[in-house]
């Protein structure tokens, strides 16, 4: 079976990435940090590979459409 990936939060990707909330979304829109997903109708996540990807090369991250 594959590796499941995990949908965290926004107090988890905070503190795993020591970013604020601000800076945070603000990278989202300048696309050099990852996409949030919708996970139900007010919550949303973040998959844990693409912050793993971002954590091992901030500088380097650029979000690729898919």
């Amino acid at each position: 079976m594959a590796d499941l990936d995990r949908i965290v939060r926004l107090k988890t990707v905070l503190a795993r990435t020591g970013l604020s909330r601000s800076t945070l979304y603000r990278k989202i829109s300048e696309g050099s940090f990852p996409k949030q997903v919708q996970i139900s109708a007010h919550g949303a996540g973040w998959r844990e590979s693409l912050i793993n990807c971002w954590i091992s090369d901030p500088a380097g991250y650029r979000h690729e459409a898919s």
